[in-house]
């Protein structure tokens, strides 16, 4: 591998693949996105209501990344108790067409891919 591409990949920050996947491609952002595209606005417990299996902390700490990253916007309204709404942006929605390129492709080769878990697992049982 030449060297420029070795300073290209090795830099964290001047990585686009790794600065913006290990935001995204953790276990719940993907799908808070997908989620907030069907269903517009949400609030906070709605949007726990959908993915039971996150706690509200991972929640939280995953929606903060997504606003920081300007994909997510939250709006506080001021009322008590205060209400909270979040909303995917322009950019959380020019996301989306490739994440359902994604989804896609994992709905047909899901089979194939469990079978190969199984498959390895068989093997390096050995």
């Amino acid at each position: 591998m030449e060297k420029e591409n070795l300073k290209k990949y090795s830099n964290v920050e001047e990585c686009p693949v790794r600065n913006v996947l290990d935001k995204i491609g953790n276990k719940w952002s993907l799908l808070i996105l997908l989620i907030l595209e069907e269903e517009k606005v949400l609030r906070f417990n709605e949007l726990h209501s959908y993915i039971v299996s996150i706690s509200q902390k991972m929640l939280s700490v995953t929606l903060k990344s997504l606003e920081a990253d300007g994909l997510v916007k939250r709006t506080i309204y001021p009322q008590v108790p205060p209400k909270v709404e979040y909303e995917l942006t322009e950019r959380g929605s020019s996301l989306l067409p490739h994440i359902h390129s994604l989804v896609a492709w994992s709905k047909d080769n899901i089979r194939d891919i469990k079978q190969s878990r199984k498959d390895y697992e068989v093997v390096s049982q050995k």
